[in-house]
């Protein structure tokens, strides 16, 4: 097989091994020297379609299956546009990166609202010109969005990249975290409307370069604790310039070209543990848990998921260029990094990859949850599989998903159901940090489309099946993607993706998939015991012959939050089937979902306790009370 090394940073280090599968017309890579040590290395050889375009913004195919259709314009989003920079040329890292986008129910009318993040300038941060805004579109029922950011009081007016979602303090009403450049913001829901930005008094505000962040119980109080990922100690009065002082007088170099500097050579933004105290605070317990960033890896994306299966929210964060961090929750208010016991740490190759978004889901309905990570180009993106007992196995190549990603630099991405027959497709979306590129005829792009794997058998269990993309639709779309968060949109069933991409207008993908699969999807209410928005439940769904596995996760994709809506696709079968409902309080419920394709609201202790129907509130056919109550520990 051919493995190729990409460092998103600069860095570039490659190692060629044999064959060739997906991509067969590659030639051998070719060494490109660096010089000054901070960038250089093999490149992969350059891919390109039938009609000699890059592989990255070509391979469009006339006729196949249309999953995707772009109605951004048509719900109208496009009238705002993300900035990241003053300039096009991409001259600092932190003019790279692009920012997160959620989805959000902000006013609890039970359609999901989308919240854009944006970038920001240097003049901007300096007060000689307005700042890029970001942006919350309120869902109008009708297939349109309004922007009502201002009116809101989340514009956020500082340089913004990850954004996670939560009702902190238990009142019913989502809430919203943003990590910048500069101070960070804690949005609380004031439940009229409008948000105030409480990360000062609440003690999250931190400075400089925040990046990610999830939230998730991990001392079993009730009280949703945060996790920040910290990315680069970015100093404007110490710029990364190559051949500079702060990048000890070394180049920076892709290809042999000059390019912005870094990660690689500066300095790593540390991570934190935020407990919640109950009172609107939060204390810094980062070294008391046992979760201490001490090498300042450059973290990305962070998720609190149950690994294992007991029941308690263990954490995984996604590092750029470092090995990735797998801390497993003991249930003594600490955790315990394993790493690299896990092999969550390093690919299948013993190396560190540039990990941006992480995909969190149950692909093969084993019930243990997996992992897809993206990463820079001229390597392939990862797959974890779940081994159980909080092991992990590099299975990209055994899956099919490995050799058509080289070419592409991922951010966002996601396990979506996307045809409804109860199997986790994936989606990622691309874009190269490198405007460079483009004068160059390396067979990549600035702008590259999305990727698209349907889930399908296979000999040895399931695989992924690269879906082409058809002229004029969803997936070949162009744009250089970044933040991805996916969620039934138009409470029809089917699973949408909306794209944050950098310096350009949101790319809104609704699902046209002619599939006429029917389907169930869970809200969840937590208990007394529990935080009230359910944040790391977990349910299986016992239906269509399957076990399906959906958790109910504040972050993911590539510094995003997904909807919190749990999607089950049940393929022909006409039954709702059985969640069972692994509630963080410990305690277990089994609930019998009597009708399908409808969206149901699951309190806990009390069972269903509303439906939807086509966005509108409907009858259960009949009562479906939560049974057979136990403690998680008790099974």
């Amino acid at each position: 097989m051919l493995l190729v090394r990409g460092l998103y940073s600069g860095v570039l280090i490659a190692t060629l091994f044999t064959s060739f599968t997906t991509w067969a017309q590659q030639a051998p890579a070719t060494p490109q020297q660096g010089m000054g040590g901070i960038a250089g290395g093999i490149g992969a050889a350059p891919v390109y379609d039938s009609q000699k375009r890059p592989i990255t913004a070509g391979g469009f195919v006339d006729s196949g299956p249309v999953v995707f259709q772009d109605v951004a314009k048509a719900a109208g989003l496009t009238g705002w546009i993300h900035r990241m920079g003053g300039t096009p040329e991409k001259k600092f890292i932190v003019e790279t990166n692009g920012s997160g986008v959620a989805l959000i129910d902000y006013d609890n009318d039970g359609w999901m609202d989308i919240f854009l993040l944006n970038g920001s300038t240097f003049d901007a941060l300096d007060g000689k010109e307005e700042p890029p805004h970001s942006a919350l579109f309120h869902n109008n029922h009708d297939g349109t969005f309004t922007n009502v950011a201002a009116k809101a009081g989340v514009t956020n007016d500082r340089w913004g990249y990850g954004v996670s979602v939560a009702d902190y303090d238990n009142d019913g009403w989502p809430d919203i975290f943003v990590g910048n450049y500069g101070k960070n913001r804690l949005f609380h829901n004031n439940h009229d409307g409008t948000f105030t930005d409480v990360a000062a008094k609440a003690g999250v505000e931190l400075g400089n370069w925040s990046s990610g962040s999830s939230w998730g119980d991990y001392d079993g109080d009730g009280l949703l604790d945060l996790y920040v990922s910290g990315y680069v100690h970015f100093d404007r009065d110490n710029l990364p310039i190559a051949g500079s002082k702060a990048m000890g007088y070394a180049f920076c170099q892709y290809r042999g070209i000059g390019v912005n500097c870094g990660p690689r050579g500066l300095r790593g933004e540390a991570d934190h543990l935020f407990h919640n105290n109950g009172n609107g605070t939060f204390t810094d317990v980062t070294v008391k848990a046992g979760v201490e960033d001490k090498e300042r890896y450059y973290g990305f994306t962070a998720i609190f998921v149950d690994i294992n299966g007991d029941g308690k929210p263990d954490l995984v964060v996604g590092n750029d260029s470092e090995p990735n961090y797998l801390y497993v929750n003991k249930g003594d208010g600490t955790f315990e990094d394993q790493s690299y016991a896990s092999g969550f740490a390093l690919n299948e190759s013993g190396r560190e990859i540039a990990s941006m978004g992480i995909a969190a889901g149950d692909y093969e309905n084993s019930g243990q949850v997996d992992f897809f990570i993206t990463d820079f180009g001229d390597d392939y993106k990862v797959l974890f599989h779940n081994d159980g007992d909080s092991s992990f196995t590099d299975v990209s190549y055994k899956a099919g998903v490995a050799q058509t990603t080289i070419p592409f630099v991922g951010w966002g991405d996601g396990f979506i159901d996307y045809d409804n027959d109860g199997w986790l497709d994936l989606f990622m979306v691309n874009g190269h940090v490198y405007p460079e590129v483009d004068q160059h005829d390396w067979g990549t792009t600035f702008a590259e489309r999305p990727l698209l794997f349907h889930n399908v058998p296979d000999s040895r269990g399931r695989k992924f099946e690269y879906v082409p993309p058809v002229k004029d639709t969803g997936l070949a779309k162009v744009v250089s993607g970044r933040g991805l968060a996916y969620g039934d949109l138009f409470n029809d069933g089917k699973i949408d993706v909306i794209i944050n991409p950098i310096d350009g207008p949101p790319v809104l993908l609704r699902n046209v998939n002619p599939d006429h699969h029917h389907w169930v999807e869970v809200r969840l209410v937590g208990g007394p015991k529990s935080p009230r928005d359910a944040t790391c439940a977990t349910v299986y769904l016992k239906a269509n012959g399957m076990r399906m596995r959906q958790d109910n996760l504040s972050s993911g994709s590539y510094i995003s939050s997904n909807d919190r809506t749990l999607h089950f696709g049940l393929g022909d079968a006409t039954d709702g089937g059985t969640a069972e409902i692994y509630w963080p309080s410990g305690a277990k419920e089994t609930v019998k979902l009597p009708d399908v394709d409808r969206i149901y609201t699951i309190t806990e202790g009390k069972g269903i306790t509303g439906a939807l129907c086509g966005g509108a509130p409907c009858a259960v056919s009949s009562p479906a009370p939560a049974t057979g109550a136990t403690k998680v520990s008790d099974q």
